[in-house]
């Protein structure tokens, strides 16, 4: 929570999903919200099968099922913000494992909240084509085939109406219950956007500090590695994304502004590979200082080589496999790049391990003149502290 804005939005977070549980405890003892006046109240009950054995257009379940459910029990951009914000925001050290934990079991909670919204919430009532579908009928019309659920908005939209109708069954008019999904929904997305350019800002700064330090391009290195030039780089650099249309079609208003959907096929693998690649990170750590390493090696292990396998098996979707399907060149160019960094990582990491034992790192000297009140700092010295 960075920003006053963030610290408002984590308000109507809390509140919304307070309303969420108890619209759900109401639903489940009295029904949800009757169709139409004088009839009776629908019960609330998982209307979802529990196992789909060939769901028409799915992918195998395994890999995918773990880039898929791309965060939770781990999550690469997770690390990202509890190392980049997440750290300089606490007190003191001793509050990281309550700050963590804590953060990660909510998210437990909420993931919860949106299997129950999209695997019985939905059963409650959804309108399709000015029909009111109930029950199994419900969950089907959003669900009926992996085409029918593929893309964010589609996800979305299943979670915000699933969560409305328990909003609806305190008696919330389908209006303002829909509105106050969609504001949870936006809040979201507010807060993870703003974080987001924050970290891209430091990946900015990082990068355009060890040019700085190798001599090369001396004028954009020093731009860039000064906070307000990385943080109007990343903006633009996103905005110019997200201006983009998706596809072939032509870039119009009604168009524009979905940019980000190009890359998201590509967010599941890489999110969960960065995961991977973090655990790397904080094996070395202890291995360097001689401390129990298998319990993060072990799970290490598991997430360099199934998110790997997946994005390896996307790829032949990416060109263009499917009957009457074009090649895309920037999925194929964009995932080939990162299984070839996480090759050379994990090549590099193999022949260093023997050699790393016991040998502590050595902090990088501060940029000169990137000074702040008289202190030379980097972006990884910008606030927090330890007790």
């Amino acid at each position: 929570l960075l920003q006053p804005r963030d610290y408002i939005n984590s308000l109507q977070l809390l509140t919304a999903l307070g309303l969420v549980v108890v619209g759900l405890f109401v639903a489940a003892i009295l029904g949800g919200a009757p169709a139409v006046d004088g009839a009776a109240r629908p019960a609330l009950e998982l209307v979802a099968p529990a196992v789909q054995w060939k769901p028409e257009g799915a992918p195998m379940i395994f890999p995918f099922i773990f880039v898929t459910i791309a965060c939770g029990a781990i999550s690469g951009f997770h690390c990202l913000v509890s190392s980049g914000t997440s750290s300089k925001q606490l007190k003191c050290e001793t509050d990281a494992q309550f700050v963590g934990y804590g953060s990660m079991l909510t998210e437990g909670f909420l993931a919860t909240l949106v299997i129950l919204a999209c695997c019985a919430g939905l059963g409650l009532g959804v309108e399709q084509e000015g029909v009111t579908l109930l029950g199994d009928e419900a969950w089907a019309s959003r669900y009926a085939s992996w085409g029918a659920a593929k893309g964010l908005g589609a996800k979305v939209g299943a979670f915000v109406d699933g969560s409305a109708n328990f909003l609806k069954a305190l008696g919330i008019s389908a209006g303002v219950a829909t509105a106050l999904m969609g504001v949870l929904v936006a809040s979201f997305a507010g807060t993870t956007l703003d974080t987001a350019c924050r970290l891209q800002r430091y990946v900015v700064q990082e990068l355009a500090g060890t040019f700085r330090r190798g001599g090369e391009g001396a004028v954009p290195a020093a731009i860039l590695s000064n906070k307000h030039g990385a943080t109007i780089f990343a903006v633009v650099l996103a905005g110019a994304m997200a201006a983009l249309p998706v596809g072939d079609a032509a870039w119009t208003w009604a168009t524009a502004g979905k940019g980000g959907l190009i890359l998201w096929p590509l967010f599941g693998a890489t999110n969960q590979l960065l995961a991977g690649l973090a655990f790397l990170v904080i094996s070395f750590w202890l291995w360097r200082r001689r401390l129990p390493v298998f319990f993060v090696a072990l799970p290490m292990v598991f997430m360099l080589i199934v998110p790997a396998w997946a994005l390896a098996i996307q790829l032949e979707g990416f060109f263009g496999s499917a009957p009457g399907a074009e090649p895309n060149w920037l999925l194929v160019s964009i995932a080939l790049a990162t299984l070839a960094l996480e090759a050379w990582m994990v090549i590099e990491a193999v022949l260093l391990w023997p050699r790393a034992r016991g040998v502590i790192e050595v902090a990088l000297p501060p940029l000169a003149g990137s000074s702040q009140s008289g202190k030379i700092v980097s972006p990884a010295d910008e606030g927090g502290r330890s007790c």
